[in-house]
């Protein structure tokens, strides 16, 4: 739907400027959804519970997220892996940003027993 017209140039002018500054803040707000992420880039080992109990995941020996012994590691131990990989696990330094790390780092927190 178009916005309504007007002749005023001073009413165009507030029209123009709110339709430009409100899409804008909206996105400056969205942050990374760390659910989505996991869903698309770590449920195919590690299972939508984190588990590791897919049939990739029980292959790779992959570590249960909501585990103590990953639980307990700190966040920045957490960025490290996830963004240079271990083990048989690969990097995502390249396909994720540090604010969609840090989403996922507060996903992973959400998984403990």
């Amino acid at each position: 739907m178009a916005p309504p017209v007007t002749k005023d140039p001073m009413k165009r002018l507030v029209l123009v400027a709110l339709m430009l500054v409100v899409p804008a803040a909206a996105l400056a707000d969205a942050a990374p959804d760390g659910v989505a992420i996991f869903k698309s880039k770590c449920a195919i080992c590690h299972g939508a519970d984190g588990k590791g109990q897919t049939p990739t995941g029980r292959s790779l020996k992959v570590r249960d997220l909501s585990s103590k012994d990953v639980q307990k590691q700190s966040d920045a131990e957490l960025q490290k892996i996830i963004a240079d990989g271990k083990g048989t696990m690969p990097s995502f330094k390249s396909a994720l940003d540090q604010s969609s790390i840090d989403a996922l780092i507060v996903f992973i927190r959400s998984l403990k027993k």
